[in-house]
């Protein structure tokens, strides 16, 4: 399907359930099957980075979560970026969490003791933006590898996902810098949008998402189908 705006992306993507967050399809599916460097072989009006938040799908990942109330978008494939919206939520939290809660997973040692901070401050505080939980946290310069490898780690588990971005603000309450991805809850995320996510069987909720992709992608490999899911 040709998409030429940010409405029929947002309609093709609730047809689809799901789908890569760039132009990759990563050997699975993508909405908008093509990078910024190979845009200018495809005749579309939509064109990545340029700004424009009608035609250029960098600027839908954030429209998507604060202006909508059915599509979630994350590091959530591959440990990089994916929407999966409201009625295909549930089916990949089941196989990712297989019904367990975040104390259990820790407890198993599923769960790093940094990506345990990180949760417990997010939780603690509700929606919190990256650099404010570095400076809640404590967390220096030589944590960055293990603080940025922890917050994929607790996207990639869907206990954690992004909720929107803040601009950050100095001492003398000027903006500087680039926009702070926020983060919340996935249960704070899903509440505040009205949503009651129902529980579903992790084995029928994997071959329900497997037959979705050999839909979209007949061609799709058998392990990275498996990768896609399980995360």
């Amino acid at each position: 399907m040709k998409i030429n705006n940010y409405s029929e992306f947002c309609a093709y993507l609730l047809e689809c359930g799901f789908s890569m967050g760039g132009g990759n399809s990563k050997g699975i599916f993508a909405a908008i099957p093509y990078a910024w460097e190979e845009q200018q072989l495809i005749d579309s009006p939509v064109r990545w980075h340029t700004g424009d938040p009608e035609t250029d799908p960098w600027e839908w990942r954030m429209r998507v979560l604060e202006e909508r109330d059915d599509i979630a978008y994350s590091k959530l494939f591959f440990r990089t970026s994916g929407y999966i919206t409201k009625e295909w939520y549930p089916y990949f939290l089941a196989v990712r969490r297989h019904g367990g809660t975040f104390e259990e997973a820790y407890y198993d040692g599923k769960i790093s003791n940094t990506a345990k901070r990180i949760y417990d401050i997010i939780s603690e505080n509700g929606a919190t933006a990256f650099h404010e939980i570095k400076q809640l946290g404590g967390f220096t310069k030589e944590d960055n590898s293990k603080f940025e490898r922890s917050i994929v780690d607790l996207q990639m588990r869907m206990f954690i996902t992004m909720c929107g971005r803040m601009q950050k603000v100095n001492k003398y309450g000027e903006n500087y810098g680039w926009n702070s991805t926020v983060f919340t809850t996935v249960e704070d995320f899903w509440n505040r949008r009205g949503v009651a996510l129902p529980d579903a069987d992790p084995d029928g909720a994997y071959e329900k998402i497997k037959s979705q992709i050999i839909k979209l992608n007949p061609f799709a490999e058998h392990k990275k189908i498996e990768k896609f899911i399980k995360g």
